[in-house]
């Protein structure tokens, strides 16, 4: 099943790519594995999907550290995309490769301080509030600018500031999620000329239901879980 949906989304994606007159490969498919078992990530290894993403960090670091899993996991990379808590910090740090959830100047004051302690360099997305389902993300541009400007001041060495991610709203008017898309696109474009020495270029934007729409509208990583693995187990 997951081989068989893994080529449906990708060739999905192609598609998309090719509508918006994007390059072939200009889009990531990240597979969503909150609440899946690490099983269903190393089917997906196998099946060539390298690039996950988790919510929680107590279920990311209890998978991504089981035993079964050393072989795969020099393979793979892991993306924290769910709130995060400064106190979790120390633990996703040792795991992650970017963390996509930043929204406040003192959580990359943490990340920053917990990377600098195992000398360990780490990507990371500012998340931005463009809809009113999500509570999360900076809602403020005075507060993302300057968090920009500390990173392009490079007073957080061990971090290298690569985009924005965006949660669009959960509803069925396609002009809703649209619009908060553009208004990600919109902010990432000019933010990219006030700090033109980051490297800015990571979109992370569009889900299961609304992929496509994302990459007409620039996505360069969409998060996909249900459609790659099924319906999540709450239970667990």
């Amino acid at each position: 099943m997951i081989k068989e949906n893994l080529e449906k989304i990708k060739n999905k994606i192609k598609i998309a790519e090719k509508k918006a007159n994007r390059a072939e490969n200009s889009v990531k498919l990240m597979a969503v594995s909150k609440f899946h078992p690490i099983s269903q990530i190393i089917e997906s290894v196998e099946h060539g999907q390298f690039l996950f993403g988790e919510n929680r960090v107590q279920e990311a670091v209890q998978k991504f550290t089981d035993p079964v899993f050393s072989e795969y996991k020099n393979k793979v990379s892991l993306h924290q995309i769910g709130q995060l808590q400064t106190n979790k910090v120390k633990q996703i740090v040792k795991i992650a490769d970017c963390i996509e959830s930043v929204d406040r100047i003192e959580l990359l004051q943490e990340i920053e301080k917990q990377c600098a302690k195992i000398e360990k360099n780490i990507q990371i997305l500012f998340e931005i509030h463009t809809a009113e389902d999500s509570k999360s993300g900076f809602d403020s541009e005075k507060l993302l600018f300057e968090s920009l400007e500390a990173c392009s001041k490079n007073i957080f060495p061990h971090i290298s500031a690569k985009g924005f991610m965006t949660m669009a709203p959960f509803t069925d008017d396609e002009s809703l999620i649209r619009k908060s898309f553009i208004t990600l696109r919109d902010l990432s474009e000019k933010m990219k000329k006030e700090f033109p020495n980051l490297d800015l270029y990571e979109l992370s934007m569009g889900m299961s239901n609304d992929f496509e729409i994302a990459i007409e509208e620039g996505s360069t990583i969409v998060r996909v879980g249900t459609a790659i693995f099924g319906e999540r187990d709450y239970a667990k």
